[in-house]
Parts: C-alpha cells; sequence; structure tokens
C-alpha cells in the first residue's frame, strides 16, 4: 500500500544515520542517498515546525549470538549524526543501546508530550534499526509511515524482506517525494 496520509501531529524518526553506520557498505541504496533522501524530509518537517527525532545507537543488547561481534574500540566520531541531518535547533536526539529506538529511551515520552499520532521512518539498517523501531511504534500505537527510498541494508534480501513482507502489516509505505508532496 502506498502512502495515504499525514496526521497533522506527524513527527520523522531517523534511525542510526551516524558517521560510523553510514560509513559500512549498504545495499540496494547507498548510503549517500539515503542520507539525502532523509535530510530532505528532514527539512520538510522542519519548514512545517514537525519534530525530527535523530536517533543514535552507541552500545549493543547484551547476549549471545551466533553472529560476529563487534571487535575493537570504534572511531572517536562513530556515533555522530551525519551533518547533512544536524541536529539543528528543536530536534530530538536520542541515544540508544538497542536496535529499536523505544527500548529504554524516552522516545515514546517526547512524542506522546508532543502530541505525535504517527512517526515517518527512515535509517539505517532497514531490517535491524528500522524495522525495530518502525515494531515498536506501531505496538505503542502510532501510525506508521516508512521511507522506502529514505532506508537501506547491509543486504538488498534483507531490505527487499521487510519492505515486501513486513512493512506492509506495520503501516504505509511511501518515496520521499510521496511523502514530502502529503506535508503539503
Amino acid at each position: 500500500m502506498s502512502v495515504t496520509t499525514l496526521d497533522p501531529k506527524t513527527a520523522l524518526v531517523v534511525v542510526d544515520l551516524q558517521k560510523g553506520i553510514a560509513g559500512l557498505p549498504t545495499a540496494p541504496h547507498p548510503s549517500a542517498d539515503v542520507i539525502a533522501h532523509s535530510a530532505t524530509l528532514a527539512d520538510a518537517f522542519r519548514a512545517k515546525g514537525l519534530p525530527v527525532v535523530l536517533v543514535r545507537v552507541t552500545g549493543g543488547a547484551p547476549g549471545r549470538t551466533e553472529g560476529p561481534a563487534r571487535s575493537g574500540k570504534p572511531a572517536a566520531d562513530w556515533a555522530e549524526i551525519v551533518p547533512e541531518l544536524g541536529p539543528k535547533d528543536g530536534d530530538i536526539v536520542v541515544t540508544k543501546q538497542q536496535w529499536g529506538a523505544f527500548y529504554g529511551t524516552d522516545l515514546d515520552l517526547q512524542l506522546r508530550r508532543r502530541g505525535i499520532t504517527q512517526v515517518v521512518v527512515t535509517g539505517i539498517a532497514t531490517s535491524i534499526g528500522v524495522e525495530s523501531t518502525a515494531r515498536s511504534a506501531y505496538e505503542h500505537g502510532y501510525h506508521v509511515t516508512l521511507a522506502t527510498d529514505a532506508m537501506t541494508d547491509m543486504s538488498a534480501e534483507t531490505h527487499a524482506n521487510s519492505i515486501e513482507r513486513i512493512f506492509p502489516r506495520l503501516g504505509e509505505t511511501g518515496t520521499t517525494e510521496e511523502i514530502v508532496k502529503l506535508l503539503g
């Protein structure tokens, strides 16, 4: 389903567009394109006086996994938001330790205090931070819109799985252009 409407109280939630993650190899979209589309959305939201939430990750969940653990110490600027996005005055910056932006943060409180009823989600990685944040937003009762050209993954296959199979069950999808047009 393509995006049909945006609530008057909609926030943009940009997931993990930080230097350390944006520098990783991505598919199917290059990080630079995702950053450019997310910046376009952020500028449009700011122009309408709507909240822009910039989410960054500085840790990881404890527990055993079969996947490889990060090794070595990240660069000093690893968690800095990419300069194309800001933060700008009035933006909300959320620092998370898990995949999703809601768990263990004050994101829900920040949104509810502002009367937000819908979120538009962008970022890297589609199947990890973006999907986890979208799932939680849906579970918290927000209308969810996913800007499909403003997100990417480390794998084209996992990106496609989220876009084609998961996101239609969580909300609506649309392009940056379609979402900006709905903002008016």
